[in-house]
């Protein structure tokens, strides 16, 4: 890790990209950040022990087949995009102050995109699970058994848990 500025994890959501990139972070003193404090997507759109999901955004995502949902997850990653690349280019560079390394963690970061960085002093990861990991991980955090039948169906529609594939290419 000699001379890297920034590191990257992707991976599709509730891979455990934010618990591995916490603890990478505090281990090599980096700041952390994830692509989800640029632009919020809502992915997730259920309740969790941390925040509500509006209904009218719950309904919404209800509505949505399968495949336009991950198109919309998809475009907004897109625009996220030149963003991130700002953000990692002015970083790896020493600007914005930085007197640490910076670890930005988030399902935005898509490995072709990030494969295409020219960037130097930049090293990234892509995380995976099998599909029951991701399964077991998105109910959990949605309190699934508590959760209401609507809520129920989000979580057992998301592409986090029933696309893995197509998210991940």
């Amino acid at each position: 890790m000699r001379g890297v500025r920034v590191v990257l994890i992707g991976g599709t959501s509730n891979v455990g990209k934010s618990t591995v990139a916490q603890v990478v972070a505090e281990r090599l003193g980096f700041a952390y950040r994830s692509t989800d404090q640029l632009a919020r997507h809502p992915g997730r759109p259920w309740r969790t022990v941390e925040r509500a999901v509006p209904e009218h955004v719950a309904e919404h995502y209800a509505s949505l087949p399968v495949d336009e949902l991950i198109t919309s997850v998809l475009d907004h990653y897109a625009r996220l995009w030149p963003r991130i690349e700002e953000l990692v280019t002015a970083h790896a560079a020493g600007a914005e102050g930085a007197a640490t390394g910076l670890l930005l963690e988030g399902s935005a970061l898509r490995p072709g995109r990030v494969a295409g960085l020219t960037v130097p002093r930049v090293a990234a990861a892509w995380l995976t699970a099998e599909p029951s990991v991701v399964r077991a991980r998105v109910r959990t955090a949605g309190r699934h058994a508590a959760a209401t039948s609507a809520e129920r169906h989000l979580m057992d529609m998301s592409p986090s848990r029933g696309c893995l594939t197509t998210l991940s290419t």
